[in-house]
């Protein structure tokens, strides 16, 4: 019996733009329900703290601990995950955050100062964020990869303390996620979970101590969670589902392409891959090799769910046309296979992180390549960036008026507060005007 696999669209068919709107659209995922029960469990950690969240870890994690102290990690645990770490695992995570952190430490943003004619001064002050909270997903997987993508960049940007957030059904967290953090430096560790936790770090309880930002990807749970607590706090972003979109002349070997298809659509049966090329015999290849490599997945329900829900294998006319529909796109994560990936680079404007080449992967991206993983969806490339220093840098602006500035300074000043109406903004500005010297 033949597996089904994800659709087949055609850029010069006339219901294209329908059927490639539907693709792009994320509204499906909004789920009144969830909001409300996310809700909920906020206002339940708020008002009532450990106790609440107590309850919830032993409600969805099957924990049993009398106090939520209990549920904080232990250095010695720590170091004992990274000890007890097979060497080759442990050198490959020592590997990628050796990589991870180089890649980061071009990023942090400096102090500067400009000053004008009068020696007034106008600058920039950088200051790292007190804390920051670190969510790592353990639902369907565990993700120490995540671990360094989220830590290392804010141990670079200088963050003071970093609190890690992990669900540990059962109790347990995976040892290569604590080894992780223990590389990776994290101050903090506890074993809770889903929106309680995001709760937990934007308020605060009696045990864990709130946040300045909370990063780090998860279910819609605390996708929704995370949405719901900024302004309290602030967030990398609100995550959705994960996306590769690939472009492929035709040329690459269609096993390698069907396994990238795979890398993402197994995170999840609501992620969403796609492939572009004009080459319609190419198409069938892969279509060829997705039915051919399925079977073989460990994960292969949930590839196969998410084919056929957001998945697609597009003819479209030409590369530039490829190009187009992938900035409509705006894909999270975006593969240029092709003969000269550099030269369609340049017709790329929207996309979270852009691989080069047909030995470029995703997967490459995701470990160990050096840029963050922690990448926007949904369409939101448009406007938004990787994860990456900044995100845990604060600036302040600096301004020094000078007496001899001053009066200019004040005069522009006073003249615009007064146009808008603003009588107290004049005045203080006015208060600054040093007299000019008396004619007779």
């Amino acid at each position: 019996m033949a597996i089904p696999g994800p659709r087949r669209l055609d850029s010069s068919a006339p219901e294209f733009e329908q059927d490639f709107n539907a693709l792009c659209d994320d509204s499906a995922q909004q789920d009144a329900e969830l909001q409300r029960r996310v809700a909920d469990i906020i206002d339940a950690v708020r008002r009532r703290g450990d106790e609440a969240l107590l309850e919830f870890s032993r409600r969805f994690d099957a924990t049993e601990t009398a106090t939520v102290g209990e549920l904080e990690v232990s250095a010695a645990e720590l170091k004992a995950a990274l000890n007890n770490l097979e060497a080759p695992l442990r050198e490959a995570l020592q590997a990628a955050a050796a990589r991870i952190r180089r890649y980061a430490e071009q990023q942090a943003l400096q102090d500067w100062d400009i000053h004008d004619d009068d020696g007034n001064r106008m600058g920039q002050r950088v200051l790292p964020l007190d804390r920051a909270g670190l969510y790592v997903p353990g639902g369907k997987a565990s993700y120490p990869s995540s671990v360094l993508m989220n830590a290392i960049p804010a141990r670079v940007a200088g963050v003071g303390e970093i609190i890690m957030m992990a669900p540990a059904p059962g109790g347990v967290i995976n040892p290569t996620v604590l080894a992780a953090a223990a590389i990776a430096g994290v101050d903090r560790v506890f074993r809770l979970g889903g929106a309680q936790a995001i709760a937990a770090l934007a308020y605060g309880t009696k045990t864990v101590p709130a946040v300045d930002k909370i990063v780090g990807p998860g279910n819609a749970w605390v996708a929704e969670a995370k949405r719901q607590v900024f302004g309290a706090v602030g967030i990398d972003m609100v995550a959705g589902p994960s996306e590769i979109l690939v472009i492929c002349d035709g040329q690459t070997d269609p096993d390698w392409i069907a396994m990238d298809l795979f890398s993402q659509a197994e995170h999840d049966e609501d992620a969403r891959a796609l492939l572009l090329s004009p080459d319609s015999d190419y198409l069938d290849a892969v279509a060829a090799s997705i039915a051919r490599l399925l079977p073989g997945q460990s994960r292969a329900a949930i590839i196969e769910k998410a084919l056929q829900q957001r998945g697609a294998l597009i003819r479209v006319r030409d590369l530039s046309e490829a190009a187009a529909l992938a900035n409509r796109l705006a894909p999270e994560h975006l593969e240029l296979s092709v003969a000269e990936p550099e030269k369609l680079l340049q017709q790329i404007r929207h996309a979270g992180a852009v691989f080069l080449g047909r030995y470029c992967p995703e997967a490459l991206g995701d470990y160990c390549a050096g840029p963050n993983h922690v990448l926007p969806t949904a369409r939101a490339a448009r406007y938004a960036s990787p994860l990456g220093v900044y995100d845990f840098q604060k600036r302040s602006s600096i301004i020094h008026v000078t007496e001899q500035g001053a009066s200019a300074l004040a005069s522009i000043a006073e003249r615009l507060a007064s146009s808008e109406g603003l009588q107290a903004h004049a005045e203080s500005a006015a208060m600054r005007i040093t007299p000019g010297p008396e004619t007779d």
